[in-house]
């Protein structure tokens, strides 16, 4: 047993139910496996190693946060690069924590793993998630490329950790997007459902969807749970969290891929759609929709 600071990356495959639904077991698997192969490449060409697989991801060492910050980007448009039409396309989530860590056994243990773990549980599809912690362990450029987010709590710990987001997209859309989010202080999140609308402010308290009518938003879907899930603004975002039977299904407009909660987190973006219980690709009774307006409008 040894004790060493060290960088742990984690690379979990997103929303993999839906492969194995589209594609079936055995070709799903070969799917995910040839992507998995790929991307522990990356991390070895980033002088790095993997230290086990967990379920339809695999969990990284490296000796420094650059290695680890370097690789999860290059796995991130490796996989991006993948044909976007392909039914076989998968997306990833990934994120990277540095700090003291015990090896043992061929298997990395302690703090430094368990927020790794939390932070890829919150991450989106695409996305790279660190904390305050790594950030300061990055060269120069690579800190220049991360921006906060919000503050999460992590099992065990009582103290909370500040969750950041590591730009990996080098076009000039997302340099565009990234340099007008400031502006975003002055949006609240207006839901809609049924005919019925209600607006959440930034400041505001938590709010309840589901199907019991005393929920903030009453949605009358058998789909949906009693009290299905939760919107809370947290650290300027709102998060949309699941707390239900059958899930919760987030799909952002224009995204490739929808993301499936169960007993999850994540952040919603600028528009789109919840389903409660069942997937919001087609709407239905069940789905409410979602955007972000200027306040006033």
């Amino acid at each position: 047993m040894e004790t060493a600071e060290r960088a742990i990356l984690f690379a979990d495959v997103t929303d993999s139910t839906r492969i194995y639904e589209s594609l079936g077991d055995t070709k799903a698997l070969s799917v995910i496996d040839r992507l998995l192969q790929r991307l522990a490449e990356d991390v070895a060409r980033g002088a790095g190693s993997v230290v086990k697989n967990l379920g339809d991801g695999i969990v990284c060492l490296f000796a420094e946060a650059d290695s680890a910050a370097r690789a999860a980007c290059e796995m991130q448009e490796a996989v991006a690069g993948h044909d976007p039409a392909a039914s076989d396309r998968l997306t990833i989530k990934a994120a990277f924590t540095y700090g003291p860590v015990v090896l043992s056994a061929g298997d990395v243990f302690g703090d430094t793993v368990n927020v790794c773990a939390r932070l890829t549980s919150l991450a989106n599809a695409e996305q790279i998630l660190t904390n305050e912690q790594t950030l300061a362990a990055l060269a120069p450029e690579l800190r220049a490329r991360c921006r906060k987010l919000f503050p999460i709590r992590v099992k065990g710990r009582l103290e909370e950790v500040t969750a950041y987001e590591m730009l990996w997209r080098t076009d000039p859309d997302l340099t565009e997007a990234n340099i007008v989010r400031p502006r975003q202080a002055e949006l609240v999140l207006k839901l809609s459902y049924m005919g019925d609308a209600i607006s959440v402010r930034r400041d505001a308290a938590a709010i309840r969807l589901g199907r019991d009518k005393a929920n903030d938003m009453a949605v009358t879907s058998n789909y949906a749970s009693r009290f299905h899930a939760r919107i809370v603004p947290r650290g300027g975002h709102f998060m949309l969290a699941d707390q239900s039977s059958n899930g919760t299904f987030l799909l952002a407009d224009g995204g490739a891929n929808e993301i499936v909660l169960r007993r999850e987190e994540a952040v919603l973006g600028e528009r789109g759609w919840i389903g409660l219980g069942h997937t919001a690709t087609r709407h239905g009774d069940h789905a409410l929709r979602f955007r972000m307006e200027p306040e006033g409008d």
